[in-house]
């Protein structure tokens, strides 16, 4: 088996691209930062990091929406982090709140991404347990894989909005702040996922998360 899974990292100038990088290296991957469109042909799996904000997240990206779009109905995994993740879904309020009217997301998980309400301080920052609702293999780990389960486990989040899926079997992990929210979710298929925490920042877990997806890349 190939112990080198070709991973491509998108850059449309919204990603925490250095520490993605590693983090994969990490967890055995050969990465290739790229903006070209025509390279997630060739790649073993997709991943599309983000920070920011949803609308200008989503004017970056629009470029690579066919090309995305692409990689989501094939088996190659697609991988978004944080705004990344946000970005499977449909809408999000972000853009609304700000006066911005509605922005369209790619619409592989459908859904929406709220706000936190309450007088929870936003945004929500720091590390939180993870708590598995069902079996992905980013989450509980690959057959003969090197990673495993990370059930009960700490990642390190930072955001303002959390994904709220139309089907709860979207949900593969959750977490708490004030309201129950998914950590992780994805598509019907199993191909298309993310996480709202950042595993490259969150140690042991979020290499384990990396481990697993490089094995299933």
């Amino acid at each position: 088996m190939d112990t080198h899974a070709d991973v491509v990292v998108v850059d449309y100038g919204l990603g925490n691209l250095r520490s993605v990088t590693r983090g994969l290296e990490r967890a055995g991957a050969s990465v290739t930062i790229t903006d070209d469109p025509g390279r997630f042909d060739d790649a073993d799996g997709v991943v599309l990091p983000g920070v920011g904000a949803f609308r200008e997240g989503m004017e970056n990206a629009d470029p690579y929406r066919d090309a995305l779009a692409d990689v989501a109905a094939s088996d190659t995994p697609l991988f978004g982090i944080c705004l990344g993740m946000q970005m499977l879904l449909a809408e999000s309020e972000e853009a609304e709140y700000a006066g911005q009217g509605a922005v369209e997301g790619l619409g592989f998980v459908p859904g929406t991404n709220v706000r936190f309400r309450g007088d929870q301080k936003i945004p929500h920052m720091g590390w939180n347990e993870l708590d598995v609702v069902r079996d992905h293999p980013l989450v509980t780990g690959v057959d003969g894989g090197r990673g495993g389960s990370v059930d009960g486990e700490h990642a390190y989040f930072v955001h303002s909005y959390y994904a709220d899926p139309e089907d709860d079997h979207a949900i593969v992990a959750e977490t708490e702040y004030g309201v129950t929210f998914p950590a992780v979710v994805a598509n019907d298929d199993g191909t298309v996922f993310g996480t709202q925490f950042h595993p490259e920042k969150s140690g042991e877990t979020g290499l384990t998360i990396l481990k697993n997806f490089v094995d299933l890349c």
